[in-house]
């Protein structure tokens, strides 16, 4: 189920896979128009001569001009995406490249110009006329006509798209909206069975064993997801326990390792061995590919925004104020992850503990969305108080002190950047104001 959902994944990346379905359904199409065609009585196209009153002549010129002028505009089409691509990817970060190739529209318009073309490739083919036994599929060149028609508004919208899509506010907006659906999907409110206290200092005791077996990387790449339902099963049948050393999002290389095995508690003083075979299968529930995914990384998400914000920060672009729309997103993004119930690093089947896991926490995701924005942003007033305005939405959502502690110690940093940084005495009465007010609402 892994490599199934890596797999769909992939095909959903793909600039390929939707237009490549849509020229298959065109094809189909094509030659359902043609045998429809060909069973129907000439005489009932004579009915309606301002529609299907083209011979074999007109037809065939007007499919082959169709036809050209789709290419052409596929072509364009295809041109305009890695302009754009481009474009957004030195401006903000090259790693919205694959945000673009995902997009649902570009593939859309991408494969309805092609499969026009396929389209009109099959009904000129079956065009007869002069000393020839006369065929002219009246219906597909009608059809073909329509879907001509139709992708002068596809164009339109096309434009309007790419356009709107390079928008800083459409990038964001995309990147929070996809991230927050995989935090959803990732920590539902309610995960199951956790191992409880004395269930985790049992499974931890097992890092004095000796007989650890390293379970290697297959292949360099960056951890795409990882089956932890899967390797609880697997564990609990095989009394095992599974100490994952890579977690979602880290880099892997070759023979790196991934996770380490060793026999329960109950067997742990038994010489156990561990063969390729068994290693192949806890390999399964591991998928590595060269590039990150949101997904299940949430944390890749985040890192997206954060790279647009240091990009505007830099001196070179100095663009506070796409910074700032980024703090905005960031604090909702983490909001989001402070409403859920995060899993536990040791995941237990029948009160037994099985695999201890590399998760992060909570202030783990609070570091990576602030801590490189406040160190980018010093003696930036507005940087500052945005973001003392972002932890305190947060602690809106969070529960529980462990959580309150890791937004206060973000406010106590900006505070003393605030101090350090900021040159006039103006701007850091204005930053300690909102500096108290943010301590005094986390330590609700």
């Amino acid at each position: 189920m892994n490599k199934l959902n890596q797999f769909l994944a992939d095909l959903r990346g793909s600039l390929w896979f939707v237009p490549g379905m849509m020229i298959i359904f065109s094809v189909a199409l094509a030659l359902g128009l043609i045998e429809i065609d060909s069973s129907v009585q000439p005489e009932w196209f004579d009915n309606f001569p301002r529609l299907f009153g083209l011979g074999a002549d007109g037809s065939r010129g007007m499919l082959m001009a169709i036809a050209s002028s789709m290419l052409t505009v596929a072509a364009l089409a295809f041109s305009l995406t890695l302009n754009s691509v481009a474009q957004a990817s030195a401006q903000f970060t090259p790693r919205i490249f694959r945000n673009f190739m995902r997009d649902r529209a570009n593939q859309f318009v991408l494969g309805y110009f092609v499969s026009v073309f396929a389209f009109c490739l099959i009904v000129l083919r079956t065009i007869r006329g002069g000393d020839e036994l006369k065929f002219v599929p009246s219906l597909a060149v009608m059809v073909g006509l329509a879907l001509a028609l139709g992708g002068i508004l596809v164009l339109i919208f096309f434009i309007h798209h790419i356009a709107d899509s390079l928008q800083i506010t459409t990038i964001l907006d995309n990147i929070t909206d996809e991230t927050k659906k995989s935090v959803k999907r990732l920590f539902p409110e309610e995960l199951g069975e956790a191992a409880s206290g004395s269930e985790k200092h049992e499974a931890w005791r097992a890092e004095d064993l000796k007989n650890w077996v390293k379970i290697p990387a297959p292949t360099p790449g960056y951890v795409q997801s990882v089956d932890a339902y899967g390797l609880l099963e697997y564990a609990a049948e095989n009394n095992l326990l599974i100490r994952m050393r890579r977690s979602v999002g880290q880099f892997a290389g070759s023979g790196a390792t991934l996770a380490e095995i060793a026999p329960d508690t109950e067997t742990a003083n038994k010489n156990v061995r561990f063969g390729d075979e068994k290693i192949e299968e806890i390999n399964r529930f591991f998928s590595l590919d060269r590039h990150r995914t949101i997904e299940q990384d949430a944390g890749f998400g985040i890192r997206q925004i954060v790279d647009i914000a240091l990009k505007a920060l830099s001196p070179g672009v100095n663009d506070t104020t796409t910074a700032v729309e980024c703090i905005d997103n960031l604090g909702e993004i983490v909001g989001e992850i402070a409403r859920r119930r995060l899993p536990a690093a040791v995941r237990s089947k029948d009160n037994i503990p099985r695999v201890l896991t590399l998760a992060p926490e909570f202030a783990d995701y609070v570091e990576t969305a602030f801590d490189q924005i406040r160190i980018s942003g010093k003696a930036n007033q507005a940087i500052f108080e945005r973001l003392l305005a972002a932890l305190m939405f947060v602690g809106e959502c969070a529960s529980g002190e462990k959580r309150r502690a890791s937004l206060r110690r973000q406010v106590e940093l900006i505070g003393e950047y605030a101090e350090q940084t900021l040159d006039t005495d103006y701007e850091k009465e204005k930053v300690g104001l909102k500096i108290t007010e943010a301590k005094r609402f986390l330590s609700k």
